[in-house]
């Protein structure tokens, strides 16, 4: 579990902090407490954190501001504030939990719970990848995958009957919630092991992927031993 804190009173964020490593213990892996916006903006470009806990209130800026720098991150995040009246704004922004100000420990115990159970279920086998489109959530099966190419803070669905989908959460994310099933053959591409063929070496030390369709995608050198292992 990578945790941001973003929250401009000391005391409030120690606190948070001290919950925190209390409630994920061993499964904390790294945790970083900002007080502006710019300091977590920073803090979620590079630290690809799995929560966010967000004050609204940062030494006068609308914490909002901070989500919508950064929403397409695959992150989960609860909103920490006194403006229990933006509660309905932040669910809007698709916010995990709203915890008021100020709050019993096991409020936010509650919450950090609910951040848990989310994260297992994840864990216990993706079958279903949602895309919003035209306002609207459509789950693609896994199964319909042929292969996932990176799009900046992107991902594209490429699908096995031809269409692509826009996801938003970034390949490195997708990598982590797909089962082992998946891939990861070039910094760019995820593929499930079950749409290869064969592999083609080509001149230079380049190395392709031929798929089932016979279509052909790129396998990164240091990717190239591991795929060769598993198609053997």
């Amino acid at each position: 579990m990578r945790i941001v804190i973003v929250e401009d009173e000391a005391r409030i964020a120690r606190r948070i902090e001290r919950m925190a490593r209390a409630f994920f213990g061993k499964d904390l892996e790294h945790l970083v407490a900002c007080e502006s916006i710019t300091q977590g903006l920073h803090a979620l470009e590079t630290a690809a954190p799995d929560l966010l806990l967000l004050d609204l209130n940062l030494n006068g800026n609308d914490g909002f501001g901070l989500l919508e720098s950064v929403s397409a991150g695959a992150f989960h995040t609860i909103i920490i504030s006194a403006h229990a009246e933006k509660a309905i704004t932040a669910f809007a922004h698709g916010v995990l939990d709203f915890v008021p100000k100020p709050f019993a420990e096991e409020r936010l115990t509650q919450a950090f719970a609910r951040v848990a159970a989310t994260v297992k279920k994840q864990d216990s086998g993706l079958k279903f990848l949602a895309v919003k489109k035209h306002g609207n959530i459509v789950l693609i099966d896994i199964k319909d995958l042929r292969y996932i190419k990176s799009a900046g803070i992107y991902s594209e669905l490429h699908l096995k009957n031809g269409h692509k989908e826009l996801h938003d959460k970034s390949l490195e994310k997708l990598e982590q919630l797909l089962p082992a099933s998946f891939e990861r053959i070039h910094k760019s591409y995820i593929v499930p092991i079950e749409q290869a063929a064969k592999i083609l070496v080509q001149e230079g030390g380049k190395y392709q992927l031929q798929l089932q369709n016979g279509e052909l995608v790129p396998i990164g050198r240091s990717r190239y031993k591991e795929l060769k292992g598993r198609l053997l």
